[in-house]
């Protein structure tokens, strides 16, 4: 029995492992059609390398890049045209939440994301947007090259020279912020450096985080990983500090 028992439990892991990594590449792939509107050529689209990078840094095979630059370049033929659209409102526990969706079906959308918001306490009526600005941000893992203090303040001021408003480092994280017109130049500056670069994109930044704790942010934690879930969530941004 015991035997059964593990097989059975290592057949529901692989199956949602297997759910986790297909739902990933469904939204990837949304992500990387809305990129290739702007040309289907990752060379000159800068925000469609960004996402065919992301794509590949979980494995997405080659065809399902390809299909889904295909269809956003209008050649593909395969579903109806993808939007990006941004709900606001206060999640439970009082945080401000922006919800960005990108998805085929606006109605099916608003909908679910509504339903979420309801059934767990939140206020998708609530106008939050002013409190947000977006930005271009760049994060760095592996900081191997910067072995000195001297090679740190010399990035430091390429970056800034390029456009960045924002350097911090959280241990071996680097986030470079920067206004959404310097986006590439700053991204181009950081690679040309010699870092390689672990996640990069247009976020909405607080323009006064708030701390939260206890019971709020649980309830906020919990909120954030059911939308998610949902198939058209792309991202999720709040105003927790």
């Amino acid at each position: 029995m015991s035997g059964h028992s593990k097989w059975a439990t290592t057949k529901h892991r692989k199956g949602a492992v297997d759910a986790k990594k297909g739902k990933a590449f469904s939204k990837l792939a949304k992500l990387i059609s809305v990129a290739a509107r702007e040309g289907a050529d990752s060379e000159m689209n800068f925000t469609l390398r960004l996402a065919i990078d992301k794509a590949k840094a979980v494995n997405m095979p080659k065809e399902n890049i390809e299909r889904a630059v295909a269809r956003g370049a209008g050649t593909g033929g395969e579903g109806n045209e993808l939007e990006t659209v941004i709900y606001e409102g206060m999640a439970p526990g009082g945080a401000s939440i922006l919800v960005i969706a990108v998805t085929d079906n606006t109605n099916r959308a608003r909908t679910n994301i509504k339903t979420i918001f309801n059934k767990h306490g939140g206020n998708i009526e609530a106008k939050v947007m002013w409190q947000f600005e977006q930005k271009g941000v760049i994060r760095v893992e592996d900081l191997l090259a910067l072995q000195t203090q001297e090679e740190k303040e010399g990035l430091e001021l390429t970056l800034i020279d390029a456009g960045a408003e924002d350097i911090s480092y959280d241990q071996d994280l680097l986030t470079v912020t920067c206004a959404v017109q310097d986006f590439k130049k700053v991204s181009d500056a950081v690679s040309a450096s010699g870092l390689t670069i672990a996640d990069a994109g247009l976020e909405y930044i607080a323009t006064d985080p708030m701390e939260f704790s206890g019971e709020d942010l649980e309830k906020l934690e919990r909120f954030t990983d059911i939308l998610e879930e949902d198939e058209d969530v792309d991202s999720i941004f709040t105003n927790v500090a």
